[in-house]
């Protein structure tokens, strides 16, 4: 089987990409050929030479580097399959595309809608929980209306900006209901792009412009004193047969940030390798709900191939809140997915094996619907 690995991207987030699509690619069974495609952060797409393969399977701490070799730029033809992909007139034969791309056209539905429209099976979530859940108020609105825990919040559009009044009554209505301190982040970044903490009226209108740097969109979120808890899911929400073990819902972890910073921000996700606990240490029943309400969180949203599910809980009230869901969750040396599937006995290379194989049948359970009269 030939496995495309596709990584880089336009997004704040193309060197965790670097770093986590190196992992994913090195921790692929080598039964399967690997091809890479990385994709600047311009947009454009290039076919790397297996020397880059041989390079970071020899170092297990090495992050892509990106070629733009001339004639190595990858064209696509939509509907051509497993022939969808090539480089001048030669077409790359691929089985199955493995997405390792973080934030914007990566978790966004974007690469997925590509995907589909080239008819050829990824791993990872479809088009439709992609998008959703990039939008943290479109999830939480999901959730909630499913009956589970979310982070008290306001949401902030730019059009309301244009209107002094109806700003001012929403800053008032953040403040009043939430209370200082609050987390400022925007709607559709990931890696805590553009998030900050905010402790007085000041903090929150600078977090406030440094979120729409970022999004037209933006939550204000009350700052719970909490325990960060993660866990990671796999399986097909939609469609998964009750005896299969690929596509079956299935839960690892918790496991807990331990965090070193004032939160956990960018630098403490990919450079702390010192903040990551497994499993969590909390009391035995809110492990088990934690397990439960990531279970629930994932199929809401009628997730597929994987996802990382987060939560807050409340070090003081005992309250467990979810926080959001990324589809494409880091994969780096101290990124806590593959972390949490290893303690629980799923090794790396057999984590790749599942999602490929989860990705593959559910491109043939959709291929079966009928798409015309």
């Amino acid at each position: 089987m030939t496995v495309a690995v596709l990584y880089g991207g336009k997004s704040g987030e193309h060197e965790v990409s670097l770093t986590s699509g190196a992992a994913v690619a090195r921790h692929i069974d080598r039964k399967h050929t690997i091809v890479l495609i990385a994709i600047t952060k311009d947009g454009r797409w290039f076919l790397q030479d297996d020397a880059e393969l041989e390079r970071i399977r020899k170092d297990e701490k090495a992050a892509f580097r990106i070629s733009e070799k001339a004639g190595n730029e990858i064209s696509v033809t939509p509907g051509m399959g497993m022939n969808a992909f090539s480089t001048g007139m030669k077409a790359l034969r691929i089985d199955v595309v493995f997405p390792v791309l973080h934030g914007t056209n990566g978790e966004d539905g974007t690469i997925q809608g590509l995907l589909e429209m080239l008819d050829i099976p990824y791993v990872g979530c479809p088009v439709m929980p992609s998008s959703l859940t990039m939008d943290k108020e479109k999830t939480k609105a999901v959730w909630r209306a499913a009956g589970l825990p979310v982070v008290p919040y306001v949401v902030i559009r730019r059009t309301d900006i244009l209107d002094s009044r109806v700003y001012d009554n929403l800053i008032n209505e953040a403040v009043e209901t939430l209370h200082f301190p609050l987390f400022v982040k925007p709607c559709s970044a990931g890696s805590s792009d553009g998030a900050s903490k905010a402790v007085n009226p000041r903090e929150l209108s600078g977090a406030l412009m440094e979120a729409f740097r970022w999004d037209d969109k933006v939550l204000i979120e009350k700052a719970v004193n909490a325990k960060e808890i993660e866990c990671g899911v796999t399986g097909n929400a939609m469609t998964a047969p009750a005896d299969s073990e690929i596509e079956s819902v299935r839960v690892f972890g918790p496991g807990e940030i331990m965090l070193t910073h004032e939160f956990y921000d960018y630098n403490a996700k990919y450079n702390d390798s010192d903040g990551v606990r497994i499993p969590a240490d909390i009391p035995g029943d809110v492990l088990e709900k934690v397990r439960k309400t990531a279970a629930a969180a994932y199929k809401a949203v009628d997730a597929a191939g994987f996802s990382r599910v987060d939560f807050f809980y409340d070090k003081d009230s005992g309250e467990l809140y979810l926080n959001e869901i990324n589809t494409i969750p880091g994969f780096t040396a101290i990124s806590m997915f593959p972390k949490v599937c290893d303690y629980e006995g799923l090794h790396f290379t057999e984590l790749t094996e599942l999602l490929i194989n989860e990705g593959i049948l559910r491109y043939k359970s959709h291929a079966a619907l009928q798409t015309s009269r």
